[in-house]
């Protein structure tokens, strides 16, 4: 697995950590990031519905299995 963050998320033991919510989708967590500009840069954000979304398969892990 390759990240462009160079995984600051888990380096930081989720210190450094995107905020992002399980919604009950199989393969995305919504981000809620407060900067809209943030989440549109990011490598892993999609856009839909007035919404982004974030498809990083670990940030997806670590909101749905360790709800952070």
């Amino acid at each position: 697995m390759k990240c462009p963050k160079d995984f600051s998320c888990c380096v930081s033991s989720f210190e450094n950590i995107c905020k992002a919510e399980d919604i009950g989708l199989d393969g995305s967590v919504i981000c809620h990031e407060e900067k809209t500009q943030a989440a549109r840069q990011c490598a892993f954000s999609v856009p839909f519905g007035g919404a982004h979304f974030c498809n990083c398969s670990l940030r997806i892990y670590i909101a749905k299995r360790l709800k952070k």
